[in-house]
């Protein structure tokens, strides 16, 4: 969100992150602030024109057990206390859909409402702004003064596909620019053999039933995305922060008997070839899965500026 906030004209002046390699990551492309520290810990001083929040989604999503009492679920009210402190024209918070349906969201629209801020909310899907990629979040806005427009307005009517994401990427990983993916292990290449194009682990349970792990027949309702390969002429499924694990989802290459690598994720994601990354594998793979793609991020900010500059031309007109 920072660097589609960035690529929109805004300036970035101070930014929190608690995971270290997360915040390197930030560091090498952005060359903005960014302070390695628990937000709960940090004090709210300073100002800006728009807060932008992306608090955990685990305690919130559908695919994990939606806890309640999840403690990185309460992450969410330290935004409020950033905005009394702030006092921001404009807040952004980006979480998945159920977050609306979440106490803690409703918590949250409360305070700021009491502070004084009209709340709206969106729920975006990523391909519907050149993302080749199904990936629906959540935006809440929070602003000063009522928004002048319906929210951000999709811009493809054509999905753009796996297929066009990596066009003039190397068709097998070559190491270069974290173009790399982990080997499969002699029964995770035997299960990807009997994978059909757009097939899952149920092909595997018909095919070759000897390779199907017990517990895929215990299950008494079936998650039909692992162990699932991808198509090429359609956007792909929701990428999560494991989609270098062909059994959290439909990560498997269209053609190829592999999970997909590092950089054909981040194409997935529409975040650039010059963007590099700190950390391991499984780190890089948690940032690529956590983040917002940037076309989606941008749509969003582009409506946020828009806000403002309207602000600012009523706030003219009436003085």
């Amino acid at each position: 969100m920072s660097a589609a906030f960035a690529a929109e004209g805004f300036r970035i002046v101070r930014a929190i992150e608690l995971d270290r390699h997360a915040a390197q990551t930030y560091r090498l492309n952005l060359r903005c602030p960014i302070e390695v520290a628990d937000v709960k810990r940090v004090r709210a001083a300073g100002s800006c024109d728009v807060l932008v929040a992306g608090p955990p989604c685990q305690g919130f999503s559908t695919i994990g057990r939606r806890d309640t009492n999840d403690p990185r679920n309460a992450l969410s009210l330290e935004v409020v206390r950033w905005v009394r402190q702030l006092r921001p024209k404009a807040v952004v918070i980006e979480n998945v859909p159920a977050f609306l349906d979440s106490p803690i969201f409703r918590l949250v629209r409360h305070r700021l409402m009491r502070l004084g801020y009209y709340v709206v909310t969106y729920v975006l899907d990523a391909a519907h702004f050149g993302a080749p990629q199904r990936r629906a979040r959540a935006f809440v806005v929070a602003t000063q003064r009522p928004v002048s427009s319906g929210g951000p307005h999709p811009v493809v009517r054509v999905a753009t596909t796996v297929r066009d994401a990596w066009r003039g990427l190397s068709r097998h990983p070559n190491g270069e620019n974290f173009h790399y993916a982990p080997r499969p292990s002699p029964l995770a290449l035997a299960r990807m053999r009997v994978i059909p194009r757009g097939g899952d682990r149920r092909d595997v349970m018909e095919r070759a039933p000897r390779l199907a792990a017990p517990s895929w027949w215990r299950l008494d309702i079936q998650v039909t995305d692992v162990w699932g390969r991808m198509v090429w002429e359609a956007p792909s499924n929701t990428l999560k922060t494991e989609f270098n694990n062909a059994s959290k989802g439909r990560y498997i290459h269209p053609s190829q008997h592999r999970v997909i690598s590092l950089r054909e994720a981040a194409r997935l994601q529409t975040i650039p070839d010059r963007w590099q990354f700190a950390g391991y594998p499984i780190h890089i793979a948690r940032q690529i899965g956590n983040s917002v793609p940037p076309v989606l991020g941008r749509a969003v900010a582009r409506f946020i500026r828009e806000h403002l500059k309207w602000l600012q031309s009523t706030e003219s007109a009436c003085s």
